[in-house]
This record gives structure tokens, C-alpha cells and sequence, in this order.
């Protein structure tokens, strides 16, 4: 049996003088009893530039790490003094330390999953990267921002390390949210709170425009938000972070949940994953035709080189028109590529129907290399190989035309 794929991003520490990277159990075991796999992404230098290799990816959960660099954000000045900034760094030491190697993975990923509208959960930091990725921003220090705003009473310590996991604060949720229903048995219909768990000294500052509040904190913090337009489970939408930590809210004495709702955001992000994969395979999958024998093989693959014969002779003949023969022979290689393509040469970029514009057709635009990257993607080794084996026959056909054209140009300026 093979389970969707979750690619998630591991945390570096420290042990016996080595780096170690790490993801908590919490979320691998989450993942696995709903029914994905997870496929941890490790935080080594140059893997931003290796994410192809993890595919395919069907859902990617970013969670947990250090502060996100300012910069990635146009991080407003803070106004602290450089007590204050020392302050705040002796007191979140583990988090203050920027670590930009994991930033360029998670904001690569976060951004690939906004691109293909693959299923993304983020928790703590992942709801700030999802944020920063599109376009958001985030306080650097919420107690020196925003709860000074407050009298003291009044103030949400959302980071208490003399009591790790046992501190809690009340947040608001918001009606008819996936927040809401996942919590509804558990909220009281005046209140509408839940008392959260907190590790975090940053958070939103701006919420991206394309998302929507799922909880406020009493200071007005964000808690968690989501994407309305993208957010279907069942269909494989799933767009959504969390400042809090649903699977880590549990009792002190055994392993149950404070809510039942705690485990939702997990299992439907899985479910929008197993979703996605789904509808990917679905869309992926093209016809295959009647299996040929030799014979019908080899006369095939004699046609097709004709076809492309006959495009070489027009293009160096430089002819603007074409005898019925020659574009019933065109047609033989013109069928072939949209076999095995599931694409047509027209967004291909290349036709060979209209040999005067051949070459020129062959030069992709941006939009038509992502369309053909896409496309590749999803078909299979031997599609690709015979692909690019009359491809190897194209280029070579088009550059002895172009070096022939070239020729005749000198020639004639000569």
C-alpha cells in the first residue's frame, strides 16, 4: 500500500557536539494514523534548490523553528532600543537565531503549495511563513509590540517557560469557521473561546489579504486563519495556520486531548492530502493505445521519421506553401506528439502543419515551459523516453536547417 506523501521541514539542534535534525512525534504520529506518510524534508544547506526531488509531494505541514528572518518580511522598525533587542534575545534564545537555510525551504514550499493549490497546515511558525509568503507581516516581539499596548491585567502571556506546557490563554474563535466547527461541541455560544496552549514571542502583525481570522487572542492577536477560496477537504483544498499547538494540547497525567476538536486540523488537512493525491494520479493518467507488434512498430516509427523529414525539407527549401502530400505526411508526427503529450502542439509551442513558422513556434514563452513542465511531470518513464528520443531527431533536424539557412544567408550577402 502506498500512502500520500506530507513533506515536513525538520528543526537543527545540537547534540553531543553535532547537529541533529529533528521533527516532533506529535505531527508524524498524527499523519501516519490518518493515513498519509511523512517525508521529512532534512534543514541541510542547498535543499531549497532540491524540492523536485521530493516529489511527488501531495500536502506539506511546516511546523516549529526559530524566528523568521525581518527581512523576508519589510519588517516595520520596531523602535526597540538595543537593551530591549538584548532583552528579547536573552529571553527567546532558542528562537532568535535566525536560521535562513530553513527559511528558503519552508518559503519555497509554502509558495510551490500556494502555486499547485497543494494541501499546506502550518503550526506556530509554519502559520507565520505561510503568512510571509503571501505577503503578510509579523510582529518581532508581541510582548514589546502589542501587549504594552494593554494595562497588565489585561495583557495574554503567550510564552511562558516556567510552565511549558501547561500554560494556557483564551482565544475568541470565530463563527463558521473550520475553527469553529472542529471546537462547536466544545464552545459555549456567548463565550465562543478555547484556552490554548502558547511557545511563541512573534505572530501576524498583517494578515495576508487572501485570508480570513479563524481565533483572535484578547490582545487582538491572530490565532489561526485559513484560505475560504481554498479550503475543501474533500476536494484536496486546504490552505491554513495555526499560531497554537492542537496536538500538543493534552492532559498533564495521560495522553487525551484537552477538546475533542484537537485533532481535527490534522485529520482533515490528511484528508484534503489523500484528496489531492486522488485527483493528481486522475489527472495524470493518459490513454495508452493498442500495443503494436514489430512490424506495426517499425513501419510507425519509419512514418514518423518521414514526417519529420519532410519538415527538415521544408524548412531549408524555406517554402511558404505545401502540396497536399507533404501535409498528409506532416500530419503522421503532428499525431504522434499529441499521443504521447496529452497536449497539443499548439501549446507544445512547436507545429509542424505550418513549416514556415516552425522554428519560430519552437520557442517557448515562460508560461508554455511551465505548462510543458507540468505536463511532464505526470507522464510516465517510457512517455518521456520516446519523448525524448524524436525529440533528439527534431533538434537535429532543426539544427542542420538552421545551419543550411544560415549558409544560404552568407551566400547571398556575399
Amino acid at each position: 500500500m502506498i500512502l500520500p506523501r506530507v513533506l515536513i521541514v525538520s528543526r537543527r539542534t545540537v547534540r553531543k557536539n553535532k547537529f541533529v535534525d529533528f521533527v516532533g512525534e506529535y505531527h508524524l504520529d498524527l499523519i501516519v494514523s490518518y493515513g498519509a506518510v511523512p517525508v521529512i524534508v532534512p534543514r541541510v544547506s542547498g535543499v531549497h534548490m532540491l524540492l523536485e526531488s521530493f516529489e511527488p509531494i501531495h500536502g506539506v505541514l511546516l511546523c516549529e523553528g526559530e524566528d523568521i528572518d525581518p527581512s523576508l518580511y519589510d519588517a516595520e522598525l520596531s523602535g526597540f532600543s538595543p537593551e530591549e533587542l538584548e532583552e528579547v534575545r536573552e529571553l527567546h534564545a532558542s528562537d532568535t537565531a535566525i536560521d535562513k537555510e530553513k527559511d528558503s525551504i519552508e518559503l519555497r514550499l509554502a509558495k510551490l503549495c500556494l502555486e499547485r493549490n497543494i494541501p499546506y497546515l502550518g503550526i506556530c511558525r509554519g502559520s507565520q511563513v505561510l503568512n510571509v509568503a503571501c505577503g503578510g507581516t509579523l510582529y518581532q516581539d508581541v510582548e514589546k509590540e502589542l501587549s504594552k499596548q494593554f494595562p497588565e491585567l489585561q495583557r495574554v502571556t503567550h510564552s511562558n517557560y516556567e510552565d511549558y506546557d501547561g500554560h494556557r490563554h483564551p482565544v475568541k474563535v470565530v463563527l463558521n469557521t473550520p475553527l469553529h466547527h472542529w471546537f462547536q461541541d466544545s464552545l459555549e455560544d456567548e463565550k465562543m473561546e478555547l484556552m490554548v496552549n502558547s511557545y511563541h514571542h512573534q505572530g501576524v502583525k498583517r494578515l495576508a489579504q487572501r485570508f480570513v481570522p479563524m481565533a483572535f487572542a484578547a490582545d487582538g492577536l491572530v490565532e489561526g486563519f485559513y484560505d475560504p477560496d481554498a479550503y475543501s477537504p474533500g476536494e484536496g483544498k486546504f490552505i491554513m495556520g495555526l499560531q497554537f499547538h492542537p496536538e500538543r494540547m493534552r492532559h498533564p497525567d495521560s495522553n487525551n486531548f484537552d477538546y475533542r476538536g484537537c485533532p481535527s486540523a490534522y485529520q482533515e488537512f490528511v484528508k484534503a492530502v489523500i484528496a489531492y493525491e486522488k485527483k493528481l494520479n486522475c489527472s495524470a493518467s493518459v490513454p495508452k493505445g493498442p500495443k503494436l507488434n514489430q512490424e506495426q512498430e517499425i513501419t510507425k516509427r519509419n512514418m514518423i521519421l518521414k514526417s519529420f523529414s519532410t519538415a527538415e525539407s521544408l524548412c531549408i527549401s524555406g517554402s511558404s506553401g505545401m502540396v497536399w502530400a507533404h501535409k498528409s505526411e506532416l500530419e503522421v508526427g503532428a499525431e504522434f506528439l499529441e499521443e504521447i503529450t496529452a497536449l497539443s502542439l499548439k501549446q507544445m509551442g512547436a507545429t509542424v502543419r505550418n513549416a514556415s513558422l516552425y522554428t519560430q513556434r519552437l520557442k517557448f514563452t515562460a508560461e508554455r515551459e511551465r505548462v510543458a513542465r507540468t505536463i511532464m511531470e505526470r507522464m510516465s518513464i517510457a512517455q518521456l523516453s520516446e519523448l525524448m528520443s524524436i525529440y533528439r531527431i527534431m533538434r537535429q533536424i532543426c539544427s542542420e536547417a538552421l545551419e543550411k539557412k544560415v549558409q544560404d544567408l552568407m551566400i547571398e550577402e556575399d
